[in-house]
């Protein structure tokens, strides 16, 4: 048995959002090392957990959590489209495997996934389909969301079958950490802004272009220290990585997910695909944080955070 993790922010102004050359290099090379401690881990495969911002998933039908035996890339802001390299036996398995441990999660055979899930790996290798990846939906943007403990306790059960398998497996997450993208709620939203809400698949180049433009407007603004999207909270992001590196990431626990918006913004709770993976790698036990990397960017609408940490048997070699 080999577990290890690596979770990254993403934003859909990633290097179109209004930021310094620098700033942008400095995430480019974060990205590159961490790619290359990942080839370095060189695991069997990959099981990931990420968010979907109503590209994939809607509220005709929204749930907690949703395993993809099959995936497909939505290509949404320019990332790549087709389908993702599922091993699908092995996402049956972890569904068996769940359902025994009282998960009832959701299974997909056909998962829509948009650039939560597969721009962090296009920012390493320029592409998702390098390693095999079972795909796990984290409900982080439409409440009402699954509490930090159930999402912390669904990863511990995916770590205990990762760590029956005798493989190297990776854990990955993506999303956050502190953001506020401009992004509707539906007991608020316009009649028109709330069927999208419940069902906008197949959505038209030009609404495309349009939601994009929002965003891209919404990043100037952030950037210029001015609304819709409320300031990012580098406290907030700080204390959450320092409950990643203190191996007591249980006392995550007591976040609310209605805090965690105020406090960080209405796109802050994708970090709870961070604590499942994190849930996950306690099937290690003790765990060495290797590679780390922080910068708030206020035109990415972003908290912007990579980490990465090994088993206690594979730390160091």
């Amino acid at each position: 048995m080999s577990l290890a993790v690596v979770c990254a922010s993403h934003t859909p102004l990633m290097y179109r959002g209004p930021a310094t050359t620098e700033t942008e290099q400095r995430v480019k090379d974060a990205f590159a090392d961490l790619g290359a401690w990942l080839r370095d881990y060189n695991p069997d495969y990959i099981i990931q957990f990420a968010p979907d911002h109503f590209n994939g998933f809607f509220y005709d039908l929204m749930p907690a959590f949703c395993v993809g035996a099959g995936a497909e890339s939505l290509g949404d802001w320019g990332g790549g489209l087709g389908p993702l390299p599922v091993p699908e036996d092995t996402a049956l398995e972890l569904v068996d495997h769940l359902r025994a441990a009282d998960f009832d999660v959701a299974l997909s055979y056909r998962m829509p996934v948009d650039h939560g899930f597969v721009q962090m790996w296009e920012a390493m290798f320029g592409n998702f389909r390098s390693i095999p990846l079972l795909p796990i939906f984290v409900n982080g943007a439409a409440p009402p969301l699954p509490t930090y403990r159930r999402t912390r306790m669904l990863g511990e059960a995916v770590g205990r079958f990762a760590a029956q398998s005798g493989k190297r497996v990776l854990f990955a997450a993506s999303g956050g950490l502190s953001h506020d993208p401009p992004l509707p709620d539906i007991r608020t939203a316009t009649p028109e802004v709330r069927e999208r809400l419940i069902n906008n698949r197949h959505q038209t180049p030009e609404a495309q272009k349009a939601r994009e433009d929002r965003v891209f407007e919404a990043g100037v603004l952030a950037e210029a220290g001015k609304g819709p999207c409320a300031p990012l909270n580098p406290e907030w992001d700080a204390e959450f990585m320092r409950i990643l590196r203190s191996g007591d990431f249980s006392s995550a626990d007591k976040l609310d997910t209605d805090e965690v918006r105020k406090a960080a913004g209405r796109g802050a709770n994708e970090v709870l695909s961070w604590i499942a993976a994190f849930g996950a790698l306690s099937a290690a036990g003790e765990y060495k944080v290797e590679r780390e990397f922080y910068e708030a960017i206020p035109g990415w609408i972003a908290g912007m955070a990579m980490i990465a940490a090994r088993g206690s048997e594979t730390a160091a070699h």
